[in-house]
């Protein structure tokens, strides 16, 4: 089928009316029985199969029977590990209904990772998805004797591997008769809102994850106030992709469309998002600034193949759309004459590119990292509004947001509801409030640190001007302190230089004690082949395979994509080329700021080489450890590297 559209009407918001996350999933399924919850893609359909609350209610039920009779009590772990499809969300609230913890686990990670997790989580229960996964968890739960049960999403992988473990069971033992409405009820009311609903392991960019444990009452306390300034409808539909194990997907997404009873289309891969967004043409759309990036890379990389004509429109359009942004992000009609001159950019240009998102979407949300002023301008030019949120963990998400009527780009927004935010003296963002968690599970000494005097330290450096915007400057641990005494936030340099061109995936600024600041420069693997296929270093049919490869997983980094990644990045038009990008990004920056010297890595930053965590976060002291003979020579010899 394709997907319904329903009757536009204001949304009922059920979190404020709940005690526990369980109970608003109940609510929200009473409520909107019969209305749209979810759409999938069965594996080799065309069409879209609709679910409804009433359905993922009573699969959820059945689930958290089958949960019980598999040993798991009140209050212990649940570990999901799978793609962002609805059995993910069915097995997530079937904990929640039987008074469970559920935390999630990042797919594509090592056994060692996995057993760490199951090993710290106590973990009873591991629902798994996909045969290469459940190779991982029988590996990762070999000797871990409190994990009582191990179930693969479907009853074909359970018979192919039942033999390797006897805690194996197939899924057909969470589809059986549902907990009663009277037994749901019970298993919530013996739920405290102050107990823990989830844990959300951190990426571990310093080292272990840390388990944070978010209560009932700190989720549905931030979901009750997003509502209360985020206009959503019923007519609503987003689409999803990112990761469930991933703090703002399950909370501000999954519990999010709880909470105010909105439908979702989960892509079928990531690879197939850019051609589902034109079947499913959401209005409501999240992303971390990554996708925003390389969409913007992608646009501005194709116009650079155009006509001088062509590229003279597209420039003439963007400035137009870049004095419509003040009146845009202030809600302000626009004067007679820029309206006329917005209404031919957008039928000559504009309209093109928001097709590309579905052609529905009114907002957009990032947050997870820094993105660029530029990004932010362009797209917001182009009537793509996106808004900025920061948050963390470890305050159950978000905490700040960019909203309609209130926005301030470069900003991350004012606090919501009813968090408070301070600057200490040396600069770091401190927050209190009710969406701060209960701490690190297993770990008072690390919570101590988080928590003090009734402050949540983030460890963002930051500023917060005169309207209560909160500006993040950068990591407090990631600063950089020169020879000359100067300290510098690599996250602006980076920001800069990594906007100037699509040829480039990452940028890593370095300079602490060092007289000048350098750079390690990652190519963008797609951009770099397609540039490369246009020099002859790239075959059509390795382009194109690596091609699909990128989009079937775009995290990955395969040993054959990095060998051909190696032969473009050699080629000397591409070091001349990024030199230009790189002296482009410095007239953005402050002269103690600017880039003297960088080198250009034969390959992207990756998980397999240990340099990205799960969320592609850079892990900056791996890095700076990893690549120091490399800096080295950067400083120490004049013929290595380039110079802007």
């Amino acid at each position: 089928m394709t997907i319904h559209r329903v009757p536009s009407a204001p949304t009922h918001e059920v979190a404020s009316e709940s005690r526990t996350v369980g109970e608003m999933f109940a609510r929200r399924a009473r409520h909107s029985a019969s209305r749209p919850a979810m759409y999938a893609k069965q594996s080799g359909a065309s069409g879209w199969e609709l679910v409804t609350w009433r359905a993922v209610h009573e699969r959820a039920r059945s689930a958290a029977r089958g949960l019980r009779a598999l040993g798991v009590a009140r209050g212990e772990r649940v570990a999901i590990l799978g793609p962002t499809q609805p059995p993910w969300a069915v097995y997530d609230m079937a904990a929640q209904l039987a008074g469970m913890v559920s935390f999630g686990i990042y797919p594509k990670q090592s056994v060692e990772q996995v057993r760490y997790l199951l090993e710290h989580a106590d973990a009873r229960v591991v629902l798994v998805e996909g045969e290469g996964e459940l190779d991982t968890v029988l590996a990762a739960a070999q000797g871990l004797d409190v994990v009582a049960a191990i179930v693969p999403w479907t009853h074909e992988l359970y018979e192919r591997a039942a033999s390797r473990d006897a805690r194996l069971r197939s899924p057909r033992e969470l589809e059986g008769e549902p907990l009663s409405e009277a037994e749901v009820d019970a298993s919530l009311a013996a739920v405290d809102p102050d107990d823990t609903a989830i844990l959300i392991y951190t990426s571990g960019t310093t080292g272990p994850p840390k388990g944070a444990m978010i209560s009932h009452r700190s989720i549905l306390t931030l979901l009750a106030d997003a509502a209360s300034f985020l206009p959503l409808d019923e007519a609503d539909l987003s689409m999803n992709f990112l990761p469930m194990a991933h703090a703002a997907e399950r909370v501000l997404g999954f519990y999010g469309r709880i909470a105010n009873g909105l439908a979702t289309a989960y892509a079928s891969s990531m690879g197939a998002v850019l051609q589902e967004v034109q079947e499913v043409r959401p209005t409501l759309f999240g992303a971390v600034p990554r996708i925003f990036e390389k969409a913007h890379a992608k646009i501005h990389g194709e116009v650079q193949k155009q006509s001088q004509l062509v590229q003279r429109i597209f420039a003439w359009a963007s400035a137009v759309g870049k004095e419509s942004v003040p009146y845009r992000t202030a809600g302000r009609p626009m004067p007679l004459a820029l309206r006329v001159r917005v209404a031919l950019a957008d039928r000559l240009v504009f309209r093109k590119i928001r097709g590309a998102f579905g052609g529905r979407v009114r907002q957009f949300v990032t947050g997870a990292a820094p993105i660029s002023l530029d990004i932010l301008e362009f797209f917001w030019g182009a009537g793509l509004e996106i808004y900025e949120a920061f948050g963390m963990t470890e305050a159950t998400v978000v905490t700040h947001i960019n909203r309609p009527g209130a926005v301030s780009l470069g900003t991350v927004g004012r606090p919501i509801g009813r968090m408070e935010q301070r600057i200490a003296e040396d600069g770091e963002v401190l927050l209190r409030g009710p969406f701060v968690f209960k701490g690190y599970f297993k770990d008072a000494e690390a919570t101590a640190a988080m928590l003090q005097d009734g402050w949540l330290h983030t460890g963002d450096i930051g500023s917060v001007d005169a309207e209560g915007y909160l500006r993040i400057t950068d990591r407090k641990k990631h600063l950089i302190i020169t020879s000359g005494g100067k300290n510098i936030a690599p996250a602006n340099i980076e920001k800069a230089i990594k906007s100037q061109d699509p040829l480039i995936s990452q940028v890593h600024a370095h300079g602490d004690r060092r007289p000048y600041v350098a750079a390690l420069l990652a190519p963008s693997p797609l951009e770099a082949l397609e540039w490369g296929a246009e020099r002859g270093l790239v075959t059509k049919d390795e382009l194109a395979e690596r091609t699909r490869e990128l989009l079937d997983n775009p995290a990955s980094r395969s040993e054959a994509l990095n060998a051909l990644l190696a032969k473009v990045v050699a080629h000397p038009e591409l070091g001349a080329r990024l030199a230009r990008a790189v002296r482009a990004g410095n007239r953005q920056l402050a002269q103690v700021e600017q880039v003297r010297r960088f080198a250009v890595l034969d390959r992207d930053f990756s998980q397999e080489h240990g340099e990205l965590t799960p969320t592609l976060k850079l892990k900056r002291k791996f890095v700076e450890q990893k690549f120091e003979p490399l800096f080295e020579r950067l400083y120490a010899d004049p013929s290595f590297g380039f110079e802007p």
